[in-house]
């Protein structure tokens, strides 16, 4: 008996992975976050499987699910939205199973970030303008963040940010991150990235709040910020692909002529 969890992606069944789906497909026990996974995901459960929306469960309840699950001799594909490592609360579910001695697979997905920048239709690392990005969130009733990890500090480095669970405080957001980016900085709020409903609202600092809540928005949105999520056509191209610049895979100087 093993415990996969798995990454869905932000929404859209069609970024599930393959060996997702195969193991969707194979797995006699589903359980999925109904709240941020929707039930096309999970379609494809064995006829006869128990599929079971985890949004109302608390972790115990989960748990006893598992063990139930390890009792029969089951395999349970635990499936979260994005991908599992970046707030999919799996540290605390990993945490039971090393306790209990069942093993267990982490499989990946597509993150609501690169999502998001593909139906943009752009890069979100351009040739200096912005070479890092910054995956984060905002405290409120959530945990708390860690006493360094400020929207403050990550503004001061000009990285593009990715903020998570926002979607509530944008003037907090605009607060902190305005005296480092100025209030005419781009930015983009993704609503449900994948889902048919999907809604992306352009701004800046400045006007971002009074636009999301004319659209009444107030959760699972995706905060991007960062100036290169403007109209920009004046940056270099990249030196991965330029002639003069020769690179293991490529070791020869192409002079024009």
């Amino acid at each position: 008996m093993k415990v996969y969890f798995i990454g869905a992606g932000p929404g859209d069944p069609e970024l599930l992975t393959l060996k997702a789906q195969r193991l969707i497909g194979a797995c006699p026990v589903c359980l999925y976050a109904g709240s941020l996974v929707p039930a096309e995901v999970v379609a494809g459960a064995p006829t006869g499987a128990r599929v079971l929306d985890t949004a109302p469960l608390t972790l115990d309840d989960t748990h006893a699910e598992i063990l139930a699950a390890r009792d029969r001799g089951e395999d349970v594909a635990r499936v979260h939205s994005g991908d599992p490592s970046l707030y999919g609360a799996i540290a605390e579910q990993v945490r039971r199973l090393r306790a209990d001695g069942i093993p267990y697979e982490i499989i990946p997905g597509v993150p609501a970030y690169a999502a998001a920048a593909a139906a943009l239709g752009q890069e979100l690392t351009v040739p200096e303008v912005a070479q890092s990005i910054v995956l984060t969130r905002v405290s409120m009733k959530s945990t708390a963040m860690p006493e360094r990890e400020t929207l403050e500090n990550f503004a001061r480095t000009g990285a593009t940010l990715a903020i998570h669970l926002g979607v509530r405080n944008l003037r907090e957001i605009e607060r902190q991150l305005a005296p480092h980016y100025g209030p005419d900085c781009p930015v983009v709020v993704a609503y449900r990235v994948g889902w048919p409903d999907q809604m992306f609202i352009r701004g800046t600092l400045a006007d971002i709040q009074a636009k999301v809540r004319a659209e009444k928005i107030t959760r699972t949105a995706l905060i991007l910020v960062g100036p290169v999520l403007g109209e920009i056509r004046d940056f270099r191209d990249s030196a991965l692909y330029d002639a003069a610049i020769p690179h293991v895979l490529r070791p020869r100087v192409t002079v024009p002529r």
